[in-house]
């Protein structure tokens, strides 16, 4: 299954995930990956696609994607809110694809 086809039948939602990570190394944000992955891929919301981190590890960026936005969070918040570094992150829900005017909400993990 291909969440983000490019065919116009399947809306490509988003939950991007912006944190404080300050951990010199990156085993804690790999070891959450992986948990994120088993979840997304089990209850079948979507996919988790990566992560961007700082050089100097201050603050990192996940990725994931689905056909709905407020599913996907639903499942990996709980994991989130289980994480230290994840305490005041931001989680942005996007529904639809990226481009002008399409809906956001912004929410505290």
């Amino acid at each position: 299954m291909n969440i983000k086809s490019d065919s116009n039948n399947t809306p490509e939602h988003a939950v991007v995930v912006r944190f404080k990570y300050g951990i010199d190394d990156l085993d804690a944000l790999f070891e959450l990956e992986d948990v994120l992955e088993k979840v997304i891929t089990e209850k079948e919301v979507g996919e988790y696609d990566g992560h961007e981190i700082a050089m100097d590890y201050s603050d990192g960026t996940l990725y994931m994607y689905g056909p709905n936005a407020d599913n996907l969070f639903k499942t990996v918040q709980p994991v989130l809110k289980e994480i230290e570094f994840m305490r005041g992150a931001k989680a942005t829900l996007r529904f639809g694809r990226p481009e002008v005017g399409v809906k956001e909400i912004t929410i505290e993990v």
